[in-house]
């Protein structure tokens, strides 16, 4: 059975047309707010009104403002609306964060510098990051966009080229290393090597090779398996490194590292980062996460040679 109390409650819309304009006391505000026209939000507040048989709002040419009556109801209405809408934010399926995978180094230096703009621009997007040395099975394991390294040929159907791989030696600015013109300005130096069989042109083998400088003789090598070690070594200032130009753009703009000079060879890396995701129709959340890790892509310093 329905009390007279329970009858003589108004509708939830009327409500919340009401509470808009009683934050604002401003129907145009309120009626933005609430993606309804003027009129309509002005309906609702005079059906309130015939419903409460009261005035709630005294109205002026250029103003409005709360009836004793009006600013009584804001005032226990306006928690109460925020409490249920609460309750329902409660209720609805989380969104799942969007899941991106890249390598370790890629994810240490390139990806997680960017995640604070990300989260500044879109607070209310979870964002998972997986560093993974292999290559996944993103469909299968459930993950949303993937950073791979590869060759052009080797890059699947849809993949979007982000930026070509491009080598450069670094170091700290502290070690005030200008240029290296030959194989006998390594006497005195450190080389920071990553060892990975299977991207020698990563190697200072290989950059030395290139150069006919295979009979420099460094001071000592310090050799690591991750490549972002390789990195932090060389911000440390513990030695020189051979820098991938498109994941370390970031310590070069705050001058954590530095170009190091050194003659120009025309040989390009073929080897390129490219996004791939596995879904022909994503998530809202993750078309924009894919716009965003492009816009990132485009922001990066200009290649040194």
């Amino acid at each position: 059975m329905v009390t007279s109390t329970q009858a003589r409650i108004p509708s939830l819309d009327l409500l919340k047309g009401f509470v808009a304009v009683g934050r604002h006391l401003s129907i145009t505000v309120a009626a933005n707010e609430l993606h309804l026209t003027q009129s309509a939000v002005s309906r609702q507040i005079l059906a309130l009104e015939d419903a409460l048989e009261c005035k709630l709002f005294l109205r002026s040419h250029r103003s409005l403002s709360f009836t004793p009556e009006g600013e009584r109801l804001f005032r226990k209405v306006d928690p109460s609306l925020r409490r249920l809408q609460e309750a329902f934010e409660t209720l609805r399926p989380a969104e799942r964060p969007v899941t991106v995978t890249a390598s370790i180094g890629v994810a240490t230096l390139w990806l997680l510098p960017r995640i604070g703009r990300f989260q500044e621009r879109y607070p209310d997007i979870d964002l998972r990051v997986l560093a993974l040395n292999r290559v996944a099975d993103l469909k299968r394991e459930g993950i949303d966009l993937g950073i791979r390294y590869c060759r052009p040929e080797d890059a699947p159907p849809g993949a979007t080229l982000l930026f070509e791989e491009s080598i450069g030696v670094v170091a700290n600015p502290v070690l005030e290393i200008q240029r290296l013109n030959s194989a006998d300005d390594f006497q005195k130096l450190v080389l920071l090597e990553y060892e990975d069989p299977q991207r020698p042109w990563l190697t200072w083998k290989t950059w030395l090779g290139e150069r006919g400088w295979l009979d420099a003789r460094p001071r000592s090598v310090v050799r690591f398996n991750q490549y972002d070690q390789v990195i932090l070594a060389a911000m440390s200032g513990q030695g020189i490194a051979l820098g991938r130009v498109p994941l370390i753009s970031d310590q070069i703009e705050k001058n954590l590292l530095r170009y190091v000079e050194m003659p120009t060879l025309s040989h390009p890396c073929r080897y390129g980062y490219w996004l791939i995701q596995p879904e022909t129709t994503p998530r809202p959340v993750v078309e924009v996460a894919t716009r965003w890790i492009k816009e990132e892509a485009g922001r990066r310093t200009a290649v040194v040679s």
